[in-house]
């Protein structure tokens, strides 16, 4: 495993705690951290977010990540010793959710060809 994917693990681990952590109610607790990709130079790193919920509530919770933005970088700044404590950027991930919808649409094939 390359040394970036270490950090981009170790990132996503010490993340989701930091985000399980927050006081901010427009997190809900049903908020993962998919995955973390940080750039060679570790100056930034783009956080894959996945909310279950609906609109409203992905929308928030994203508003809130970015608040607490500055709050994440300083606790992971803490917890990770790397040269640079990268800034993150919060993307939302429809993945979990796509998955969820493409297991519900198999089981609704598998019941019909029962």
């Amino acid at each position: 495993m390359a040394r970036i994917d270490k950090i981009n693990e170790e990132v996503r681990r010490e993340l989701a705690n930091v985000i399980r952590n927050l006081k901010d109610t427009r997190i809900p607790m049903m908020t993962s951290v998919v995955a973390v990709n940080v750039t060679s130079d570790l100056r930034y790193a783009k956080a894959y977010i996945s909310v279950m919920g609906d609109e409203e509530t992905k929308k928030k919770a994203m508003e809130g990540l970015r608040s607490a933005a500055g709050f994440v970088r300083r606790e992971i700044g803490k917890k990770i010793d790397l040269r640079y404590t990268p800034e993150f950027v919060f993307e939302l991930d429809h993945s979990i959710e796509h998955g969820a919808h493409i297991e519900k649409l198999l089981k609704s094939v598998e019941k019909k060809n029962e």
